[in-house]
């Protein structure tokens, strides 16, 4: 009888499976090899658990979408809701998978392990860095101790969670960082231990579902920069946003131009939250500006990006200031 672990990979795209003409190419396709091709290329999986690969989606994760997001997290949840399934690897591109990770941390109803995995090396690359990273993946997934840590990214030997995690180099195979609270846990060649729990709410313990979903609400993220002018602000409102995600200057601050448009916004139903451009740290309430007058919710420790999918997700819920900053503290 087989004894090991069943987990399935989801496949997505991104660089891992992206083929460049030649092993030092710096150019390349991305999303060209099969899911059968990747656990073909990565014989040492098989031999810790029982695999099996579903063709999600094939692009860039720079073309990443709502609407993949969904038949994603829908995937999931139906191979997590099999008892014979341990958990659950997603190969998906770089660019954005910090984004698709939290999202699932927020809609999945599991505890199992999801584990997201990419490469900052296509697959046709010398020293390419995505074989491992899968295999460490499905040995992560595969465990019982990584249940209930929520999503997790398995990249370059590290173990992050997916409120946590960043892209913070555009090329080097150490892109990503927990630069707030932290590693989960670390991975050699397939041994692994954790050394935390998230601190947040996350998956089945989430008031968040999408199952009840049809479509997400739109959210733009307006960047703030020297010199800034509102302009943008009133483009995402008469482009119909319902929510606006500050990516602010340090303690998620801007112009007074901006800030005073965005307040205008706010009273005209947009949700407005104020994160940072800043690599790491917390926005904190009623500081530098004053939230409570301005009708303003802040991103805690949630960077641009990930304060725009918690934007999307409670605006599912409620527009109430009070409820989505509630949301803000929780998760």
């Amino acid at each position: 009888m087989n004894s090991k672990p069943k987990v399935v990979i989801l496949a997505t795209g991104g660089t891992i499976a992206g083929i460049a003409k030649t092993g030092t190419g710096a150019s390349y396709d991305s999303g060209k090899v099969s899911v059968e091709a990747l656990i073909e290329a990565v014989p040492e999986a098989s031999e810790i658990a029982d695999l099996t690969g579903v063709h999600v989606a094939s692009v860039g994760s720079q073309d990443m979408n709502d609407v993949i997001w969904m038949k994603l997290a829908a995937e999931v949840d139906r191979c997590l809701g099999d008892d014979s399934v341990a958990g659950v690897v997603v190969t998906h591109g770089t660019d954005t998978m910090e984004e698709t990770a939290y999202f699932l941390n927020l809609v999945v109803d599991s505890e199992k392990p999801v584990v997201f995995t990419g490469a900052m090396r296509p697959a046709t690359a010398l020293s390419a860095d995505g074989p491992l990273n899968l295999f460490n993946s499905v040995a992560v997934a595969a465990s019982g101790k990584a249940r209930d840590h929520g999503v997790m990214l398995v990249v370059d030997d590290f173990i992050h969670g997916a409120r946590e995690v960043s892209k913070s180099n555009t090329l080097t195979v150490q892109a990503f960082e927990s630069p707030n609270l932290g590693l989960l846990g670390a991975v050699h060649f397939g041994d692994f231990r954790m050394f935390r729990k998230p601190q947040k709410v996350h998956t089945s313990r989430s008031v968040f579902s999408i199952k009840s979903m049809d479509e997400l609400p739109r959210v733009e993220v307006v960047y703030a920069h020297s010199n800034m002018k509102a302009d943008l602000v009133h483009a995402a409102v008469q482009c119909g946003a319902r929510g606006i995600v500050l990516a602010g200057v340090g303690n998620g601050n801007a112009s007074a131009v901006a800030i005073e448009a965005l307040a205008e916004a706010a009273r005209r139903g947009v949700v407005v939250v104020r994160s940072t451009r800043s690599s790491s740290g917390a926005v904190l309430r009623n500081k530098e500006i004053d939230d409570d007058a301005n009708g303003f919710v802040v991103s805690d420790q949630l960077n641009p990006g990930k304060a725009r999918v918690l934007l999307q997700l409670g605006l599912t819920l409620t527009r109430d200031v009070t409820r989505i900053q509630e949301y803000f503290w929780t998760y």
